[in-house]
């Protein structure tokens, strides 16, 4: 089974603040704010929604092809791919261009400043999909380029191949008309809970009449969880609970990769739910969203210690 993921990649530079952003920020002078604020060090990781699902899916032995485009400067990441077995025939360079970035400074009270230079992508994959076979394929529309996210569910749909719409923080780059345009068609609409009151809002469309565009809504809580609705009615999965939670940057996206591989293995939607918790509990112990692994077996045991024998 074939896994596509339109998805961002890019470098995440976290830098540390060895004090308060509030010491330097004058309330009464917010209107003309210049201030600079000298940091700890900068270190730089690999990131990405896309890359995140993929780095996942790789600990989970899936070779999933990622659609993303890239700029002059991703010769390491894309070593990191390889060194993976990850293929990178999906993945567009624009020399012109830097990858995408984000530039994340943290205070001591762990408030944070970010910048993000889309970069490359700006610009669509340009992915032609020659050899697709839609009954062997599955896929997810995760944050992207902007382009792709439209054209790739109507692709997906005309062509009927089984597709995952997850908008994540580009929703507020859509209209209501293009996300419900995007949604409709799709197995799943996977949000967390406020990303779906966005949806919602957006497109003026309740929980019922999602499910009229979409085959299942597949909506995170956190640490509570998740939560699957389909027209038959809602199950609800618990988190599996960790020891020390250190980070839940890219929970979601490791969460996406364990019920990506649920579905590709033809699992039902909450075992697909199960296996997404228990990929995303080994994220969550590391800080940073790719610093985590896992093997077979030690997945295996954290999944049956909340829920029991994997069938």
């Amino acid at each position: 089974m074939q896994i596509y993921i339109s998805g961002s990649l890019a470098f995440d530079r976290i830098m540390t603040f060895p004090g308060k952003f509030s010491d330097h920020i004058l309330p009464d002078k917010i209107h003309m704010l210049n201030v600079c604020f000298l940091v700890d060090g900068l270190e730089e990781k690999f990131g990405g929604t896309g890359g995140n699902i993929a780095y996942n899916l790789a600990l989970l032995e899936q070779s999933p092809l990622l659609l993303s485009c890239v700029g002059k400067d991703f010769a390491q990441y894309a070593d990191r791919l390889s060194g993976l077995n990850l293929p990178l025939d999906g993945i567009r360079t624009m020399a012109e261009e830097f990858t995408a970035g984000a530039y994340i400074t943290t205070d001591m009270s762990d408030n944070q400043i970010t910048g993000f230079n889309p970069g490359a992508m700006k610009h669509s994959c340009g992915y032609l999909f020659k050899g697709l076979v839609p009954e062997e394929s599955v896929a997810i529309i995760s944050p992207t380029n902007v382009g792709d996210m439209m054209e790739h569910p109507k692709f997906y749909r005309e062509n009927g191949v089984r597709f995952i719409f997850d908008p994540g923080q580009q929703i507020t780059a859509f209209t209501g008309e293009q996300l419900a345009s995007a949604l409709t068609g799709s197995a799943i609409l996977m949000t967390n809970d406020y990303e779906l009151q966005l949806i919602m809002n957006a497109t003026g469309l309740n929980v019922e009449q999602l499910l009229e565009r979409t085959g299942a809504l597949v909506t995170t809580l956190g640490e509570e969880g998740s939560v699957i609705r389909e027209n038959g009615g809602e199950v609800r999965v618990p988190a599996v609970k960790v020891a020390a939670a250190l980070d839940p940057t890219g929970a979601g996206d490791a969460y996406r990769a364990g019920f990506l591989k649920g579905l590709v293995e033809g699992r039902d939607l909450a075992t697909c739910a199960k296996l997404g918790s228990t990929c995303a509990s080994f994220c969550v112990e590391r800080r940073g969203t790719q610093e985590h692994s896992f093997t077979s077996e030690n997945f295996a045991e954290r999944y049956e210690s909340t829920y029991g024998p994997l069938a």
